[in-house]
C-alpha cells in the first residue's frame, strides 16, 4: 500500500506536523511514565485500527524494555494480570476517551476518579493530551493510508 500523502514533503503540512511532533516531545518530558505513554498510544491505535501507529508504538515500547507478553495483552488489558493499577486506569481512560461515540457521554466520573487516584494533575493533563493527540494522528494516518511495517524505532521519537 502506498500512502496517499507525504505530510513532511508539503511545506504547510510539514510545518504543522513538526509542531505536533514537538508537542509529543513535551509530553515525553513529563512525569507520566514512558511505559504508560506507549501502552496508551498502542491501545488508542488498536481501537482506531491505525496500523502505522500500532507498528510504531509496539516497536518503541519494545525498545524501551516492554515485554512481548505485556505488548500482546494490551488489547485485552482488563483480563490480563501484567498491568499495574495505574496502567489499568490509564488504559481505561484512553478507551473511554477514544470511544466517545460508543461511550454515549464520554469519560465517566468513575473512570476519571480511578485515573486521578494514580496520577497528579500534571500527569493527568499529559495523559489527556496524549490520548487526544493519538486519536488525531490515528485519523490522519487512516485517511491518508499510511503503510505499516517499516517503522524504525527512534525514527519519529
Amino acid at each position: 500500500m502506498d500512502a496517499r500523502l507525504n505530510y513532511m514533503s508539503r511545506p504547510g503540512a510539514g510545518k504543522a506536523m513538526k509542531y505536533f511532533l514537538s508537542g509529543v516531545k513535551a509530553l515525553q518530558d513529563t512525569t507520566l511514565p514512558p511505559a504508560t505513554q506507549e501502552l496508551v498510544a498502542l491501545r488508542v491505535s488498536q481501537i482506531n485500527g491505525c496500523a502505522g501507529c500500532i507498528d510504531m508504538h509496539t516497536k518503541e515500547a519494545a525498545l524501551a524494555g516492554e515485554t512481548p507478553v505485556r505488548l500482546n495483552l494490551v488489547a485485552a488489558w482488563r483480563e490480563a494480570t501484567v498491568f499495574t493499577e495505574a496502567e489499568r486506569a490509564a488504559l481505561e481512560l484512553a478507551e473511554e476517551g477514544t470511544r466517545v461515540a460508543d461511550a454515549a457521554g464520554g469519560v465517566g466520573d468513575e473512570v476519571w476518579a480511578r485515573a486521578a487516584r494514580h496520577y497528579d494533575e500534571d500527569e493527568l493533563t499529559a495523559l489527556v493530551v496524549h490520548i487526544g493527540f493519538m486519536n488525531m494522528v490515528n485519523r490522519l494516518n487512516i485517511i491518508t493510508q499510511q503503510p505499516a511495517g517499516d517503522y524504525v524505532p527512534g525514527q519519529l521519537h
